[in-house]
């Protein structure tokens, strides 16, 4: 069997100019980043910007299992399906973090035969968009720091510095450390935190922002410390905002490549869904519904986290509305759920099918809260049985959900026509009520109290002091009336990642909140959650490496 990379570097690929010409661009619309690679300009989406926009699909999954789901490569198998029905689909992406791919997670262009590329540059340095997000919010804590060096007009108070540096790396020791050491001209002694780049909020607006007017209001609005009688100081207060949008200026226009049958995916931004609001730029999303009749994009890990952030904060700042939603299960990760062992997943086992499809069933009420209609499929397994497929069809269709399967890992996007044929139907018959799960104006703690108990079904939330403070801080300053963004575990409905299935008799402590005022969006940091990862014992660098002959071996 081959691996993803393997067959990702025997792809016959387009040149990128052929690809962008299949959906209408011209060689002045792009600009080059080597031969299978490219941004599109500013000026492509002003002169298309009033037609017509596509119909949105939103691809999200169950939580993860170590058994795998799949998002990313059913997202991509559809988008080729609809190549093969000879539909003008164009997929939505997110970038990969360098933090995964060198730590447990892998990278992210999907897989076997549905897969975007060219995969190694995906996964790496791509067209450099992270490293500028990396450099904008370092270039941004220097000069706050040296705002408090030269003599601190704005009456920073360094113990209440909130703005923390960043590096696309899990880097565990990076989290808490003291800057300042020296002489007096080395800075001010204080404590300093970083965060890995994709739960910065620069990336968030880098994703959120419209255009270069858009962004550098939003890079305006950024808070990143308070003074000693508490007054919030911004980036437009430390100067900072004119060279960090000269840093993000390329950056800001959304990438252009292909899947291994040649369909276009814009692939841009990349924040995380547990950390952070988990979608692709709203710029790449707003360009693809004016260049085709279907755009398939996802939101990360599972619907609590991606499609909950997707529909509450995504589509309510962007104006967007989803036709459907596809959510992706495997027979494996459900049977997990039901407490089968990961080395027994392979046989049939009907009863933990009944035990796990618990967490496939809240998934589909919690996307059904928002008016979208529902298309359930499985990311198809050798192992599995038919007597396990019936039973996932019948219990979706028994909830008003549509269901196909997916078998576009071995068949790319032939494997993915039922699955197209049935989305397609399922929006022509079954038009969208979407709407948020909460108003604009509702308290921030009712918010993240509704987001809670509708969405994870907890029995309620509990607060830490310096929660509750932030939250009346927050208020206080007038931003009550942003949505919430809740940084969870992926790996359950509630905030211990132990708790597989549908767990019930919980609540959720939120042991921190904190306003990103120029993403436009309250953080409620959940449980043990960390915005800066760690690499494991056996971090997937220990397998990558780079032959005599150049070849990249272990990516993925």
């Amino acid at each position: 069997m081959k691996t993803d990379i393997q067959i990702a570097q025997e792809a016959v690929m387009l040149p990128i100019k052929e690809v962008a010409e299949k959906i209408g661009l011209k060689e002045d619309d792009i600009e080059l980043y080597g031969k299978y690679k490219a941004k599109i300009s500013n000026e492509y989406y002003d002169s298309i910007k009033d037609k017509e926009d596509g119909k949105l699909i939103l691809v999200t999954a169950i939580n993860p299992t170590p058994a795998g789901e799949g998002k990313t490569t059913v997202t991509v198998g559809l988008g080729e399906a609809f190549g093969q029905l000879d539909k003008k689909a164009v997929i939505a992406l997110r970038e990969p973090s360098l933090g995964p791919c060198f730590g447990i997670k892998g990278g992210a262009a999907g897989g076997g035969y549905a897969q975007v590329v060219p995969m190694e540059d995906l996964n790496l340095h791509f067209t450099g968009d992270f490293h500028a997000i990396t450099s904008a919010n370092n270039l941004l804590a220097a000069m706050l720091d040296n705002s408090i060096q030269q003599g601190n007009e704005l009456n920073i108070d360094p113990n209440q510095v909130v703005w923390k540096r960043c590096v696309d790396i899990n880097d565990r020791v990076l989290r808490n450390i003291v800057v300042g050491l020296g002489r007096k001209v080395d800075g001010v002694v204080r404590e300093d935190h970083f965060v890995i780049t994709v739960a910065s909020e620069i990336m968030a607006i880098l994703c959120l922002a419209t255009d270069y007017a858009d962004l550098k209001d939003r890079l305006g609005k950024i808070i990143v410390a308070y003074t000693y009688d508490g007054k919030p100081v911004t980036a437009k207060d430390v100067k900072a905002v004119g060279s960090m949008a000269v840093l993000l200026k390329d950056a800001m226009k959304p990438n252009l490549i292909q899947t291994l049958e040649h369909t276009p995916a814009l692939v841009h931004g990349g924040p995380f869904a547990n950390i952070a609001h988990g979608c692709n730029s709203v710029k790449a999303t707003k360009t693809a519904l004016k260049m085709a009749d279907y755009v398939i994009t996802e939101a990360g890990f599972g619907a609590d986290l991606g499609a909950e952030k997707f529909l509450d904060i995504k589509c309510r700042k962007a104006g967007l509305k989803p036709d459907c939603v596809v959510l992706v299960a495997t027979v494996r990760a459900l049977k997990y759920n039901g407490g089968v062992p990961k080395e027994n997943l392979s046989e049939e086992n009907v009863e933990a099918l009944k035990k796990g499809i618990v967490n496939l069933e809240k998934h589909i009420e919690n996307l059904q809260q928002f008016g979208v209609p529902v298309v359930v499929t499985l990311n198809q397994f050798i192992t599995d049985t038919e007597a396990e497929y019936e039973f996932i069809k019948n219990f979706c269709e028994e909830r008003g959900c549509e269901f196909a399967l997916a078998e576009v890992w071995a068949k790319g996007g032939e494997g993915g026509v039922a699955l197209a044929k049935k989305v397609i139907e399922t929006i022509e018959t079954k038009p969208s009520n979407y709407a948020p799960l909460y108003p604009d104006d509702m308290p921030i703690k009712e918010k993240i109290e509704t987001v809670a108990k509708k969405i994870y079904g907890a029995d309620g939330v509990t607060y830490s002091p310096e929660a509750e403070k932030a939250i009346a801080t927050i208020e206080g300053l007038g931003y009550g009336d942003y949505p919430v963004c809740m940084a969870k575990t992926q790996y359950s409905l509630s905030d211990d990642m132990s708790k597989l299935g549908r767990p019930t008799g919980f609540t959720i402590n939120i042991r921190e909140v904190y306003i990103s005022a120029g993403a436009g969006f309250v953080v409620a940091i959940t449980g043990s959650i960390m915005t800066m990862p760690g690499l494991s014992k056996t971090p997937a660098a220990f397998g990558i490496d780079l032959t005599d002959d150049g070849k990249i071996q272990g990516l993925f």
